[in-house]
């Protein structure tokens, strides 16, 4: 397999049991890893070894505590995924593949809301765009949390920049099951493959 990545999409303790926990959470964690053992089997030795043939990139909410988009400031949501704090954590399953060069963090800025990922840096600076680049990557295979939001919004930016994008449909989670059906539809739609 090679030319392919995977986007993790903001798997955090808050939207899988706290403060936005949203529906099917502790699933899509599991698929996930189901995932990753599919596309690693026989690759022995270590994480980073298995990085190398398929790289896992982390995308991840890293709100102030007084971001513009928590209810406390006057936006749409409870308080969630601050920075520090547990509900920010990627999920410790998961932990075993996160490496900081391939975390990006997004909604970091107080004053504007970032539901792609393609908005978020990585501790050098770089965009999803640039290291996926960096990487030769081709084929995108996205999972996370929220289908409806940053999901979507992660899925569009890849397909605009060019990628072939594989959403992993039993790796997902969804603040409404209505709203995810709908973003499933329309970005099937858009060109980008449903697995």
């Amino acid at each position: 397999m090679t030319n392919c990545a995977l986007v993790v999409v903001d798997m955090l303790y808050d939207f899988i049991d706290g403060s936005l926990a949203c529906q099917n959470a502790e699933e899509a964690v599991k698929q996930t890893l189901r995932f990753i053992d599919s596309r690693t089997e026989g690759n022995e030795g270590a994480e980073n070894e298995i990085l190398d043939t398929f790289p896992i990139l982390f995308i991840r909410d890293h709100h102030p505590a007084d971001h513009c988009s928590f209810k406390s400031e006057g936006g749409i949501w409870p308080s969630h995924c601050v920075a520090g704090t547990h509900g920010g954590d990627i999920h410790k399953d998961l932990q075993p593949y996160v490496v900081e060069e391939l975390t990006f963090d997004k909604g970091c800025d107080k004053t504007c809301e970032q539901y792609s990922g393609f908005e978020g840096v990585n501790n050098a600076g770089q965009s999803l765009g640039e290291v996926l680049e960096l990487l030769d990557t081709r084929d995108v295979y996205v999972c996370g949390i929220a289908t409806e939001y940053c999901v979507r919004n992660t899925c569009e930016d890849l397909l605009k920049a060019g990628f072939r994008v594989h959403l992993i449909k039993d790796a997902l989670a969804w603040v409404d099951a209505e709203s995810h059906m709908a973003a499933l539809s329309a970005m099937s739609a858009e060109g980008i493959c449903l697995e």
